[in-house]
């Protein structure tokens, strides 16, 4: 039967075409290597509590169109899920953009029946389904699709979608509902489609889904599958009508050990590339300490050398601004510092779980004496500024997300400043099999996936802060030079933290600008008729316009224990 609003558009918009040639699917240019033996971790399955779910990335299409109302996009494809292993069963079908390379996952699970008088069923068949759109190939010449979502019976959600080629309801064996203490809530992120019908003046809306809450601590386990909704439809908030799974598996045992940690990093780990005209190497903290480093703060400190392993520095708590490290007040000293050491460098590494262990983050951080100052791009002027982006004490990262069922890279967050984004493995370099390159910006640091100038800033007059990046000498394989610095979930006997991490104060002092002076430069470059505002030098440097707050280590950063900021 059908339940709620339904509703059904017929399109003659000619420009809806069928989008023939499906998305090529894509694969890491090297196979998958035999991970180290231990726990679960690349076993192909993963036991959430009362179910067991496995990852299917072999799809099938079932309905693929080009028209899409929205820029950049190139409509999509729907996918069901192929070679489903017996007792296991689909929770919902996936949605694909046809601009990227196919690589997509879903989840199936089956029940584990641990005591079948304690609780129902963790799997139930829907009672019904609610049709939210269809296009028919009465009227319309892009092929005939619904898309159905299932009605879960009392105490179950449903975590996905179902689509059909033809206007017949799916059977109620096509997919399952999960017991709701089983389920977490889950949002939309990244619009995969959006496209309208001229007949029904009505958009379809498709979105990604991820569980709502995520980190290290979260429990959410991302389904594969997709959201969507019509202009007709109430925005609905955190209540989606769909959820994602719940990792009750406390023991976290898809997790991989530290064997096959230390073989993930050396099969993966990217090559970092400095600018060819960087200044301002990365170094190694201990050099950083041994060279002359010192720690100020309240009358106990004021300008002690800090020992290799940090053992001065206060710890724990939280960034409370009463301590700070400074160079030496010698200016050769000074500038010998800030120039790094690029063959002392090495990557620290945490280690932890994303997605509810189904996943794992291994984060790379990267330390900097000194950050250098910024260079406006705005046209073909260039504009290096004094002071406004220079800071003592830059740490930087970007995370290597691999999937627990495989031991496969499936993407790299590249962090940018205060912000950053994930690339999917698809859009990455690789040389050396299945090792990726990274691009470090100059002076800044911020990360790329390729080579190039990137601007960061206000599209007005298309002016921004450059962000050069090019392959040069200058570079650290981070497959070898690296020391794991954290892994919460292995136990605390396993990875001993370094006493410098614990630092939760500022690595540098904080630095006030002479704002106006820098303004000043920045405008006599402009011609009087686009000569900008204040305001929009505050869109380029929402904080540095007054100065810089000394920056402080990895454990103090938001993504520490929760996701990365995208």
């Amino acid at each position: 039967m059908l339940g709620g609003q339904s509703w059904c558009c017929f399109s003659t918009d000619s420009s809806d075409q069928l989008f023939n040639e499906l998305p090529q699917p894509f694969s890491l240019p090297s196979p998958i290597p035999t991970w180290p033996q231990g726990q679960g971790f690349g076993g192909g399955k993963i036991c959430l509590g009362d179910i067991e779910v496995v990852q299917i990335g072999t799809l099938e299409s079932i309905w693929n169109c080009n028209h899409s109302s929205r820029k950049g996009t190139r409509g999509a494809t729907f996918y069901r899920p192929v070679g489903i292993p017996d007792g296991y069963f689909c929770l919902g079908h996936y949605c694909h953009p046809n601009n990227q390379p196919l690589r997509g996952f879903l989840l199936v699970a089956k029940e584990i029946i641990t005591n079948p008088s304690s609780n129902p069923p963790a799997l139930s068949e829907p009672s019904g389904y609610t049709l939210v759109w269809c296009i028919d190939s009465y009227e319309s010449n892009i092929g005939t699709c619904y898309i159905w979502l299932p009605n879960p019976t009392k105490g179950y959600k449903a975590t996905g979608f179902v689509v059909t080629d033809g206007p017949e309801m799916p059977g109620l064996d096509e997919v399952r509902c999960v017991r709701e203490d089983l389920t977490e809530v889950c949002e939309t992120f990244d619009v995969i489609m959006e496209t309208y019908s001229k007949i029904s003046k009505k958009t379809l809306k498709v979105w990604k889904t991820r569980p709502s809450q995520r980190g290290i601590w979260a429990k959410g386990v991302s389904v594969g599958t997709f959201f969507c909704m019509t202009t007709s439809d109430v925005d609905l908030g955190e209540n989606l009508g769909i959820a994602c799974l719940k990792n009750l598996d406390s023991g976290l045992s898809a997790m991989p050990n530290i064997e096959q940690v230390h073989s993930l990093i050396q099969h993966y780990g990217p090559r970092v590339f400095f600018h060819e005209d960087e200044t301002y190497m990365p170094s190694s903290v201990s050099w950083f300490f041994e060279n002359g480093a010192l720690l100020f703060g309240n009358e106990k400190f004021n300008g002690e050398r800090i020992p290799t392993t940090g053992s001065n520095l206060p710890v724990g708590g939280s960034n409370d601004k009463e301590y700070w490290i400074d160079l030496p007040k010698d200016e050769t000293k000074r500038d010998y510092l800030k120039k790094g050491n690029l063959e002392s460098a090495e990557f620290y590494v945490h280690v932890k779980p994303a997605f509810g262990g189904t996943f794992t983050d291994i984060a790379m951080w990267v330390f900097h004496p000194f950050n250098g100052p910024s260079t406006i791009k705005a046209s073909l002027v260039n504009i290096g500024l004094n002071k406004i982006g220079e800071h003592i004490g830059d740490w930087e990262h970007f995370t290597l997300r691999l999937s627990n069922f495989t031991g496969e890279l499936w993407s790299i967050y590249l962090s940018q400043h205060s912000g950053g984004n994930w690339v999917d493995a698809f859009d990455l370099e690789f040389f050396n099999g299945n090792r990726t390159i990274v691009y470090s910006s100059k002076s800044g640091h911020a990360t790329f996936p390729h080579q190039g100038c990137f601007l960061q800033g206000t599209s007005k007059l298309s002016i921004g802060v450059r962000n050069d990046t090019s392959k040069s000498k200058h570079y650290v394989d981070s497959n070898t030079k690296y020391q794991i610095v954290a892994a919460e979930y292995l136990g605390n006997d396993v990875v001993k933290q370094p006493h410098w991490l614990q630092y939760m104060r500022e690595w540098g002092p904080t630095i006030v600008y002479d704002t106006w002076s820098e303004i000043d430069k920045i405008m006599s470059h402009f011609p009087v008729f686009i000569r900008f505002s204040a305001d929009l030098l505050f869109e380029l440097f929402p904080t540095a316009i007054y100065g810089e707050e000394g920056p402080t280590g990895p454990k103090e950063k938001n993504n520490w224990e929760g996701d990365e900021r995208c």
